[in-house]
């Protein structure tokens, strides 16, 4: 009997997990047993696996061979294993020696003539690697600057089974990877290119400051796309641990471009025709994250609102709330962070004529039903309602307004202040602050202050939820001036900006 033992990774949600692949080759009819809850693609390995193996000018064993995934109970899916079984098969089989796999890493799906071709997911897999104490690991070439930004991680980088088998030898070595040096950032759209819009630049602000969900809401060519789109040129970047899971995100959703870390906050539009399941996440086998995901730490931005699907609107109500979405299926569960900025967009009626509503043609019960595409629960998650007029001629051909660069150093100030204050509570910034500590004594601005917010909430004008969140931007406002508490002029602008009235 043989035996010898390879360790790889695969990903659950966004999180990597340690696999260890045991190969024993036994007495008996030639065949291969893979076990450990494999699906379809990892139990096709068997014939990868061994084309692959054959094609590179190597032995197959010509034995029974019993291929073992642990912890067995974890499901595993996919072909990143597809390198690690090969060299635990060849192990076995003393085509290599087996005391050469012990504190390697393998990752990478095999193709039939041996290559060693690039996965999706390679980061959080290589992370999971570096927790369990692994130093060295070897991935496919196109994958290794992805791999190379993992501290204290030795990246190797191999272009078929071939190289790898020379290497675990000890006959050549396989080349190192390095991360990637940071290229120039991407020039982002500027808020001096808006013309006008005062209270629309105002919400973009107080929301980047806080936080904050913002809808937007006007006649064509007023300007809606134009602040969206500047939102995130005003956020800060993100901080390693920030920039580790968004790229890991993006990884797994293969849509990471080079090797180097996502320092800006990323920014998804998708059509309005985009599905729930575009919008969550999903997929046979390995989860992919949705819009909702992918736009973690950044902005979700829905143009043209009111002309999405309701059930993929209502799906973003759960993520809103907690900051992740949980993907359940009935070979397991996959978890993803949500933790977004919504930003909608939308007409204020079908007819949508640019002058305004001076000029629409629309019957009142039309623009109600119309708006009311964007349901009551959902607009309550909102904190920020702006309400854009109508360019005018002093507005298009006057000065532009302040830089992206001016209004990013005050928000910078403010999620100083506000860290400061959330932080023993494990929170960042306003939009993320509990209501029950927002209410508490320590928090809760004086009587006075509040009393117009307090006959809003008596009256039904807000809900609870309501209340809650219109206290937030009101520190939003109150940190953006460098006051130490809201004052009532604070909390009345939260409440004008949440009912959508200057």
């Amino acid at each position: 009997m043989a035996y010898a033992r390879a360790m790889a990774a695969g990903v659950t949600g966004v999180s990597g997990r340690l696999v260890e692949i045991e190969a024993d080759l036994a007495n008996g009819l030639p065949a291969m047993v893979i076990s450990g809850l494999p699906d379809t693609a990892l139990n096709e390995a068997r014939d990868r696996v061994r084309a692959a193996v054959t094609n590179s000018g190597l032995r197959w064993p010509d034995r029974r061979l019993t291929v073992n995934l642990l912890p067995a109970a974890l499901p595993k899916h996919g072909t990143a294993f597809d390198l690690a079984m090969a060299a635990a098969v060849l192990g076995c089989a003393a085509e290599i020696p087996p005391a050469a796999l012990g504190a390697i890493g393998l990752i990478g799906e095999l193709g039939l003539d041996g290559a060693v071709r690039p996965i999706r997911g390679v980061l959080p897999m290589a992370l999971a690697l570096r927790r369990s104490g692994v130093r060295t690991a070897i991935v496919p070439d196109g994958n290794a600057a992805e791999a190379a930004v993992v501290p204290g991680l030795s990246v190797r980088r191999a272009a078929s089974l071939a190289e790898v088998v020379a290497h675990l030898r000890g006959e050549t070595s396989l080349p190192g990877a390095t991360e990637e040096a940071a290229a120039e950032p991407a020039a982002r759209p500027d808020l001096a290119d808006v013309a006008g819009q005062q209270l629309g630049r105002r919400g973009i602000e107080i929301a980047a400051a806080g936080g904050h969900h913002l809808a937007l809401i006007g006649p064509p060519g007023a300007g809606k796309t134009m602040l969206a789109e500047r939102l995130p040129s005003v956020l800060p970047e993100l901080d390693d641990d920030g920039a580790l899971e968004v790229t890991a995100l993006h990884s797994i959703a293969g849509h990471l471009q080079g090797g180097r870390l996502i320092r800006q906050p990323p920014f998804q539009t998708p059509h309005h025709s985009a599905s729930a399941p575009a919008l969550v996440g999903g997929g046979p086998g390995l989860a992919r994250p949705g819009a909702i995901s992918l736009a973690h730490r950044g902005v979700l931005f829905l143009d043209e609102a009111p002309e999405f699907a309701p059930h993929a609107l209502e799906s973003l109500r759960q993520p809103l709330e907690t900051g992740r979405i949980v993907l359940r299926r009935s070979n397991g569960a996959a978890e993803f962070p949500a933790r977004f900025q919504l930003v909608l967009a939308a007409n204020p009626c079908p007819c949508a004529k640019p002058g305004g509503d001076a000029y629409c043609e629309c019957p009142a019960q039309v623009r109600r039903r119309y708006l009311g595409r964007l349901s009551g629960p959902l607009m309550d998650r909102i904190d920020l309602r702006v309400e854009l007029m109508p360019l005018r001629t002093a507005d298009l051909l006057g000065a532009g307004g302040e830089s992206s660069a001016a209004v990013a150093a005050r928000v910078a100030n403010a999620r100083q202040a506000a860290a400061a204050r959330w932080a023993p509570f494990g929170r960042r910034v306003n939009g993320e602050a509990p209501g029950n500590v927002l209410r508490s004594s320590a928090f809760q601005p004086g009587v006075s202050h509040t009393r117009r917010l307090r006959q809003w909430l008596d009256r039904g004008a807000l809900s609870a939820r309501g209340f809650d969140r219109t206290l937030k931007v009101a520190w939003t406002v109150a940190d953006l001036d460098g006051r130490d508490q809201p004052t009532a002029a604070d909390i009345d602008e939260a409440l004008g900006m949440r009912a959508g009235q200057p």
